[in-house]
């Protein structure tokens, strides 16, 4: 048995193997629903292998979608199509796990499958967004509303709200989305988050959100659910968000019943990152070993023999592919046999005379 290929258990969840679907968006939902195209396309992970798949960001709002085409979780149509697809990805051995998002500054944006760039106007099926202060990410909206205390107290209920529904559609892991220059990680980050009131300025008043939504969440699902956070490690930009910060709240969401962090960087403030293979997988040993949490790596991780490593030798506990499994779903049967495992348990029957 390879640690890539050795299960992990999550409290009431054991999870097949340390091979994860990241989250990734495919803007090709309608008012919210997923459809045929999130069943293929989420399904085909499953059947390839994977140990647990995460569906894309699913905002819990209308006006926390990055683009109209996004999916979401806040009424039943939306639930109800979710729960066809945790069927089929269940009936493939696989985990069935849910990003719970909301985009904030960088929402009503088209997705970029059109000529058309930037923000969508509300003529256009747009919406003004929100954030914590009125500045905008740069490119997009001009105004951002900033939110309220009684905003924040719904964008904490949408939260709960929307993890009582996953866990009624079958998902069997929760993330909550507090990366990538979106709503929590804009209070996150000095970057954009310029309040003075409690939910601004010191570092214990900018993770306040992030922690008012994990305990309503946990509050708002059985204690066997196992709960993931992703977090961007750095804003990679002096004098923002930096990974001794996120050591730091990982510390923090530990306490508070999250099982593991997703570790990733990036995306509140336009640079240029220096990427190359596994260049994010430091952050998730940081993680790991200072704030004493499960964490997850992510980052040009393309070969089995590196994700083998990442976890043999400490570095993270799970690895997620993206891209390399838009490019060949069934990456971890492959990982499997240039490792030398026997999957046969892997392989959907269909497919078994393939595995030989």
């Amino acid at each position: 048995m390879t640690a890539l290929f050795s299960p992990i258990t999550l409290r009431d969840v054991t999870i097949r193997n340390r091979a994860w679907v990241a989250p990734m968006c495919q803007y090709s939902a309608v008012d919210g629903v997923p459809n045929d195209w999130h069943l293929v396309h989420l399904g085909s992970f499953a059947r390839g292998g994977a140990g647990l798949v995460f569906t894309e960001a699913t905002a819990v709002v209308p006006e926390g979608r990055i683009s109209p085409e996004d999916t979401g979780l806040w009424n039943d149509q939306q639930q109800d199509a979710w729960s066809r697809i945790v069927e089929f990805v269940h009936g493939q051995g696989a985990t069935a796990g849910i990003q719970l998002a909301h985009a904030g500054r960088k929402g009503s944006t088209y997705s970029g499958f059109t000529a058309e760039r930037g923000a969508v106007d509300e003529a256009d099926g747009g919406w003004r967004p929100v954030g914590p202060s009125p500045a905008p990410y740069p490119g997009l909206h001009e105004d951002p509303e900033p939110l309220d205390a009684a905003g924040i107290a719904r964008v904490v209920t949408a939260f709960g709200d929307a993890a009582e529904r996953a866990v009624a559609a079958g998902f069997d892991v929760l993330e909550v989305h507090a990366a990538h220059g979106y709503l929590l990680h804009e209070f996150l980050s000095p970057l954009s988050n310029h309040r003075t009131d409690g939910y601004g300025g010191s570092f214990d008043h900018r993770v306040r959100l992030v922690l008012e939504v994990v305990r309503e969440v946990r509050s708002r699902i059985d204690a066997g659910v196992p709960l993931v956070v992703r977090l961007s490690a750095t804003d990679w930009v002096d004098g923002g968000w930096s990974d001794d910060d996120t050591v730091r709240l990982a510390g923090l969401l530990r306490d508070e019943g999250v099982d593991l962090v997703d570790t990733s960087s990036g995306g509140n403030a336009p640079v240029r990152i220096e990427v190359g293979p596994g260049y994010q997988v430091p952050f998730a040993r940081r993680v790991r070993e200072e704030a004493g949490i499960s964490a997850g790596a992510v980052g040009l991780i393309t070969e089995p023999k590196q994700a083998e490593e990442i976890i043999a030798e400490g570095s993270a506990d799970v690895v997620l592919l993206g891209r390399e499994l838009l490019r060949d779903p069934h990456w971890p049967l492959r990982a499997a046999y240039e490792l030398g495992v026997d999957a046969a348990d892997l392989w959907p029957a269909p497919y078994r005379r393939a595995a030989r």
